[in-house]
């Protein structure tokens, strides 16, 4: 067998494909959304992402079985779909979750094989697992879309299950290597990590990042909210809100004060 027919025969589990995307890396994408993640962030809004397990959710008043194992060939069937697409638009695959490096021979499996033929590549993703694993996916990604959180330990236990040394050590590591688009991600919570205090610190640690340009901030919504019912579990955050616009303007502003990144707001 061939390194090419290995990495097509390589199994993995999926939750999702979602074609047609304008989010999640340049163009317009094919995100595949890996099943298993390390962190219980209270505001999940995947809930059905966290258990590597196959589940059932009721969605619509009906039981939807949530997860599906799957070669990369299969996966790459439905990704091949919208080349034209991908060519006119710079688009391509993206990994989400989940965190796409709970399963990572199946994620670089997909990295390998869409760069193989010639596909952009982007990963969302904590950046929580050993940095030999990190190290081992990033010759075949574009784009890492990596979530930063908090700065503080403790608070992001606190909100996730987990502290952050390790993901704040590899965005360090990875920005080191040389790859050449590491976006950094700061989902907006209230009560977690909303004010100016907490997304200035945030920046300032991005800022000093090698290579580092960018930085997105992607504002707190409640759209999973039903997927907890579904799933027969209750939501960790129910009385909060999503912030207002003109807070998230103003933490853009924080962000350009304290530092040279091009702050936008979504991604």
């Amino acid at each position: 067998m061939t390194v090419i027919e290995e990495l097509l025969q390589t199994r993995g589990r999926i939750f999702d494909i979602q074609r047609y995307s304008i989010h999640d890396g340049t163009g317009i994408r094919t995100i595949v959304f890996l099943k298993g993640c390390v962190l219980r962030c209270r505001w999940c809004c995947n809930p059905e992402s966290q258990s590597y397990k196959i589940e059932n959710m009721i969605v619509e008043g009906k039981k939807k079985v949530i997860g599906q194992d799957v070669t990369v060939a299969e996966v790459m069937e439905t990704v091949e779909r919208d080349r034209p697409y991908y060519r006119r638009s710079g688009g391509g695959l993206t990994l989400s979750g989940g965190e796409s490096l709970c399963q990572p021979d199946f994620a670089r499996a997909l990295l390998a094989t869409a760069k193989s033929r010639g596909l952009n590549t982007a990963m969302e993703s904590m950046g929580c697992a050993s940095y030999d694993v990190i190290e081992s996916i990033l010759p075949y990604l574009d784009t890492y879309l990596m979530d930063i959180k908090h700065t503080n330990p403790m608070k992001h236990k606190e909100f996730t299950g987990r502290e952050n040394t390790l993901m704040l050590e590899n965005a360090r590591r990875i920005a080191e290597s040389g790859m050449t688009n590491l976006i950094i991600r700061v989902p907006v919570i209230p009560t977690f990590n909303d004010t100016p205090e907490e997304i200035a610190a945030i920046a300032r640690f991005a800022d000093q990042l090698p290579g580092v340009k960018k930085i997105h901030l992607l504002a707190y919504h409640r759209l999973g909210l039903d997927k907890y019912e579904g799933l027969g579990r209750t939501y960790p955050l129910p009385d909060i809100l999503p912030p207002e616009n003109e807070h998230m303007e103003m933490l853009k502003k924080v962000v350009e004060n304290v530092s040279k990144l091009d702050c936008q707001i979504g991604g």
